[in-house]
């Protein structure tokens, strides 16, 4: 009878895992299901379109299933200098709202962190532009630029800067809000400098905050079309690698050179972003 109970108990055990294992499944399967719906499938069917040729009726935005994987020679031999000066508008406009962003984040989630109110208020000023569309704001510096800047890489690469601020100031500010500042005091207390205790201590602790805004603001900075437009605040040679791929989208109907440009677009930031977190040493965020 002992043995019997024995089992039975090592039974249960056995299936406790499992239970938990189809259970863990059935809470991810939304999802999942939603991962492959909307990323998965509209991935692979991009990558198809990657590949096809024209048709041989030879019409506009006519084109067959077909294994052309020359479309992406092609894409690249022709709008090179769009990818180069796309990822350094991008490389530029994060840099400067890293610069913007780190002290801004610095003062409301250190200095004023004993001040409720004022911290408010900041974190509110911080987000406020998210309640006017994208587009308006960035109309609204074409009105505000004098009209010698509009249309030069200096205006585009301003409005890359200004749009995307919010993305990294609040990622750095939630890292900064959780430092123990009893960390800084103990390296005050060791005669540290302001810069050493900055430089060992807050700098470090508040990477991944760095990390997260950085990504979030370089990602989209990347395949930004609107800033680039010469409807807003681009011209003659500011065009990025988006403008590109809207153009052939939405105007010559050129969906292989689109796609191919939009998943050469993905590789290049994978690469970019991937060689960054290892560099910066928070590999957890992979």
């Amino acid at each position: 009878m002992a043995f019997t109970a024995f089992s039975a108990n090592t039974k249960a055990v056995e299936q406790a895992p499992r239970k938990k294992g189809w259970m863990a499944l059935l809470l991810l399967a939304p999802g999942i299901a939603y991962m492959l719906l909307f990323f998965v499938a509209p991935f692979v069917q991009l990558a198809i379109t990657s590949l096809q040729a024209p048709a041989a009726d030879d019409g506009i935005g006519h084109y067959v299933a077909a294994w052309q994987f020359s479309n992406y020679w092609d894409a690249f031999a022709e709008y090179w200098p769009h990818i180069l000066r796309s990822f350094a508008y991008s490389i530029v406009a994060t840099i400067l709202g890293l610069l913007i962003s780190y002290p801004l984040a610095y003062l409301i989630g250190v200095r004023v962190r004993n001040r409720p109110m004022m911290q408010g208020i900041l974190l509110i000023l911080v987000i406020a532009p998210f309640f006017i569309s994208f587009l308006l704001r960035t109309l609204a510096w074409k009105s505000i630029l004098p009209n010698e800047l509009i249309g030069t890489h200096f205006s585009v690469i301003f409005g890359l800067t200004y749009n995307f601020i919010p993305f990294m100031v609040l990622p750095m500010f939630a890292s900064l809000q959780a430092l123990d500042l009893r960390l800084v005091e103990a390296g005050s207390d060791l005669y540290a400098s302001p810069i050493t205790v900055f430089r060992k201590v807050t700098l470090p602790l508040s990477m991944p905050g760095i990390v997260s805004g950085t990504l979030l603001s370089f990602i989209p900075m990347s395949g930004d079309y609107v800033n680039a437009s010469r409807e807003f605040l681009g011209g003659t040679g500011t065009a990025m690698i988006g403008n590109v791929i809207e153009s052939n989208f939405l105007q010559t109907q050129n969906y292989p050179m689109a796609a191919a440009l939009s998943i050469m677009l993905m590789v290049i930031i994978l690469i970019i972003v991937a060689t960054y977190v290892r560099k910066s040493g928070a590999e957890d965020l992979l």
